[in-house]
């Protein structure tokens, strides 16, 4: 599974998260849950004060591909959308990567070909 965003642990499990400006917590299910109300079919929404929290971090899913470092953005079937992370644009450039702003690199990579994919936690 690629993940990439905001956990918290609330009451000894890890929920989908949101950190609002209000200072609450927007923790996500995607069940139905007593205190939780349903904000679209299958994601439900509960707000728990920051105190309550027993742990709030972020995630996202790193890989190399073609030797090079990237994290991975989104997926379709059999293929990940990777992001350059190596903040070189020549090396951007020689990859023939898809520029889609300034400094970001972009490319759809058959997961085959994606190595050492791998979750870190910021």
């Amino acid at each position: 599974m690629i993940r990439d965003g905001y956990l918290a642990r609330w009451r000894g499990r890890e929920y989908e998260a949101g950190p609002g400006a209000d200072g609450e917590v927007r923790i996500y299910t995607s069940e139905p849950a007593e205190g939780f109300e349903e904000v679209r079919p299958g994601r439900h929404r509960r707000l728990v004060p920051p105190d309550e929290v027993e742990g709030l971090r972020y995630v996202r899913t790193a890989c190399t591909w073609r030797g090079e470092p990237f994290v991975v953005v989104g997926e379709h079937d059999t293929w990940l959308r990777v992001e350059y992370a190596g903040g070189r644009a020549d090396v951007a450039e020689r990859l023939e990567l898809d520029r889609v702003d300034h400094g970001v690199w972009q490319a759809w990579a058959a997961r085959a070909d994606v190595d050492d994919l791998h979750e870190e936690f910021i």
